[in-house]
């Protein structure tokens, strides 16, 4: 594919951060204001994210990848749909995954800095349990309404914006590079994770990153992440509906894989090699010649 620019990587980098900062201010101004307009809070935080998504995320991967090249919606794979293969792979590594990514959650929740680093620990912990209270208030549903509003926000608009900056914009604009596929999905991936604050779930949210990259890659379609990250996403809110009217307890299936007497996380151990069976499966079903491993220039 042809570049409509002939820019450096690091140019073209520094150009969707700016893109998306510029998007960021816009939306906090607006979002200042629809926060004094309506009435409810709810409301208001729901229409600051979708702001943000809109914003900060969309809007600048979409200007910055017309502004690079000629077809952009083809260089950020928009323009293949997902197989029910790769759908029915996402559902499964879901399922598989969930007693090693717990296992992983409470690891990196135990992390703790060297005590000549007790001031940086501090103000993690801080901005992590910030962020905690964001999301308790965000997940505080008890309405069907409430439910919908938030699987749009939190589910569909957040894991299709992220999609289309991190995997859509910045990891195809990376593979206009040299560097190498797998340096390119683990870059994204850690700046993905980094880019939430959230620095005691920093590990799961890159692996998740990890697995979003690599089925971008694999499948050639960005609709299979903004998929798999749309489900991750939307199950967090309907198990919160769910306890919050009582059908299931608090937490549920947080624990699931993390052993009760501190013996062997032998289920951890199991998903983990199920997830890294499917993953090569994936890999070997998947790869073949697609808009992904065309060269962009």
């Amino acid at each position: 594919m042809e570049r409509k620019t002939n820019m450096r990587l690091g140019t073209r980098l520094i150009v969707l951060l700016c893109f998306m900062g510029a998007g960021l201010i816009v939306a906090s101004i607006v979002a200042l204001i629809a926060n004094i307009i309506l009435p409810h809070p709810d409301q208001g935080m729901l229409t600051m994210l979708t702001l943000q998504d809109l914003l900060a995320f969309i809007i600048p991967a979409v200007a910055a990848m017309a502004y690079f090249y000629k077809r952009p919606h083809h260089v950020m794979c928009l323009d293949r749909a997902p197989s029910w293969t790769a759908i029915a792979v996402v559902i499964a590594f879901f399922v598989l995954s969930l007693p090693a990514m717990n296992w992983l959650v409470n690891a990196n929740e135990a992390m703790s800095l060297p005590s000549w680093m007790s001031g940086i620990e501090q103000w993690m912990r801080a901005s992590e349990d910030q962020a905690a209270d964001v999301t308790k208030q965000l997940l505080d549903i008890h309405s069907i309404v409430e439910l919908i509003a938030c699987v749009f926000v939190v589910g569909f608009m957040a894991g299709l914006s992220e999609e289309m900056l991190f995997r859509g914009a910045m990891l195809r604009t990376m593979q206009d590079s040299r560097l190498g596929t797998h340096a390119v999905v683990w870059i994204v991936a850690i700046v993905f994770s980094a880019i939430h604050m959230q620095f005691y779930g920093f590990i799961p949210r890159m692996v998740l990153g990890l697995w979003l990259g690599y089925l971008m890659v694999w499948t050639g379609s960005l609709w299979v992440p903004i998929i798999a990250h749309t489900l991750n996403n939307s199950l967090v809110v309907v198990f919160s509906y769910l306890s919050n009217i009582g059908v299931v307890p608090e937490g549920f299936g947080d624990n699931l894989g993390l052993p009760t007497d501190g013996g062997f996380p032998w289920m951890a151990l199991i998903s983990f090699i199920a997830c890294l069976a499917l993953a090569i499966w994936s890999h070997h079903h998947f790869t073949r010649p697609n808009t992904v491993n065309e060269p962009l220039v």
